[in-house]
């Protein structure tokens, strides 16, 4: 009998999410084929079937999936007729939830009580759907809205011991994605942070997660513009052709680009976006500007726009301009879910701790020991390619 993952998804009525679980519901119905999933054509023993694989999930809006799934504007009527009308008796569990974090993003559905009571029911949520679902395994994706970056010194990031002690003082140093990744963790449940957010890349979190041998992998899924500019720098580099530099817009309208409305949030997004081409290209690009706009029109048909200034042999200057008129959750849902088996199997493996080889579905690849994260997309593809492909023992 096939292995059954659950996949508990923080932010589980936001676009990405329901356009994720759409998405199986619809092959699982046979309305949807495996085209943009990457590792659909790949044969790993381990990896749990796209068909096997079931949903749930924490969110502050009170509503069914179906109806979050039509507001966000990326998957209809069509869809939800053809397949994908599960997400209309689907309803998210109660949400932890900060303002203090995400300032632009809030909603009725939110769990009250403290710190130790939000872990406590985030864990019983985990338990009843592993039993609800019949499932083998349990894997948690953060998909939620971008937090604000904490202060680095507050104290309760400071140590194992003073996280414990934050969480049983309701310390406001730690955030809803911190909370659901001590959780997981704690748990014995793979988790992977999605979103830009401090989650379990906070030191006693990464500390946790090696300890009790969890597979953790993050951040900040690598889906649009900085997906082609991690396949176009190490090109640049390869050809000898000096990036003087490179100027990035964004503008969406979709909730992502709400959350990102808030300075705070802002800058945790671009905090992830800026580090990658000096890691590429081997040297500082000086004139490396990157804005993001939020654009209500724009809905989830994000545009990002590059300007690339170049020098080449003897001296001449050139450009490359980059227009891509892409859909936001449609690149990021199959990345959530090839995460979410790549997770699975390594916890099979008995693989715990930071899983550095996921650094391809990242703009800011989690590393183990504080190691420089590979960034260029030839590279990453290698890594993932020979951790797949590696016999077990």
């Amino acid at each position: 009998m096939a292995e059954r993952l659950g996949i508990a998804i923080v932010g589980v009525g936001g676009a990405v999410a329901t356009t994720a679980i759409a998405g199986i519901e619809m092959i699982k119905a046979g309305s949807n084929s495996l085209a943009g999933l990457p590792l659909a054509d790949r044969d790993v023993a381990g990896l749990v079937a796209y068909r096997d694989l079931e949903f749930g999930g924490w969110d502050l809006a009170d509503d069914t999936l179906g109806n979050c799934a039509l507001k966000h504007g990326v998957i209809g009527e069509k869809e939800l007729a053809n397949g994908a009308s599960a997400l209309n008796g689907m309803r998210p569990w109660k949400a932890a939830g900060s303002t203090g974090y995400c300032a632009n993003i809030d909603g009725d559905n939110k769990l009250s009580g403290g710190h130790r009571a939000a872990v406590a029911q985030i864990q019983a949520d985990l338990a009843r759907f592993r039993e609800e679902k019949q499932l083998d395994r349990v894997v948690v994706v953060n998909l939620a809205s971008t937090e604000r970056v904490p202060h680095p010194d507050d104290a309760a990031l400071q140590s194992r011991e003073a996280f414990e002690r934050g969480l049983d003082s309701d310390d406001g140093a730690i955030s809803p994605a911190m909370l659901y990744a001590y959780a997981a963790i704690d748990a014995d449940t793979p988790y992977a942070n999605f979103t830009p957010s401090v989650a379990a890349d906070v030191a006693p979190l990464a500390a946790f997660a090696a300890e009790r041998n969890v597979p953790v992998a993050g951040k900040d899924g690598k889906t649009g513009q900085t997906f082609m500019k991690t396949v176009i720098a190490p090109a640049l580099r390869d050809r000898a052709l000096h990036v003087d530099g490179w100027f990035s817009t964004n503008i969406l309208g979709n909730s992502d680009g709400l959350a990102l409305d808030d300075p705070k949030s802002l800058a945790s997004k671009i905090g992830t976006k800026g580090s990658v081409l000096d890691q590429i290209l081997g040297y500082p690009v000086e004139d490396h500007i990157i804005m993001i706009h939020y654009y209500r029109p724009r809905g989830d048909d994000k545009e990002a726009w590059d300007n690339i200034d170049l020098t080449g042999f003897m001296g001449q200057k050139m450009q490359l301009k980059l227009n891509f008129l892409c859909k936001d959750s449609i690149l990021a849902a199959p990345l959530a879910i090839e995460i979410a088996r790549c997770l699975d199997l390594a916890q099979q493996r008995g693989q715990g701790g930071v899983q550095e080889q996921l650094g391809l579905f990242f703009k800011l690849p989690q590393t183990a020991g504080g190691r420089q994260p590979i960034h260029g997309v030839p590279e990453q593809q290698a890594i993932l390619d020979r951790w797949l492909d590696r016999v077990e023992a």
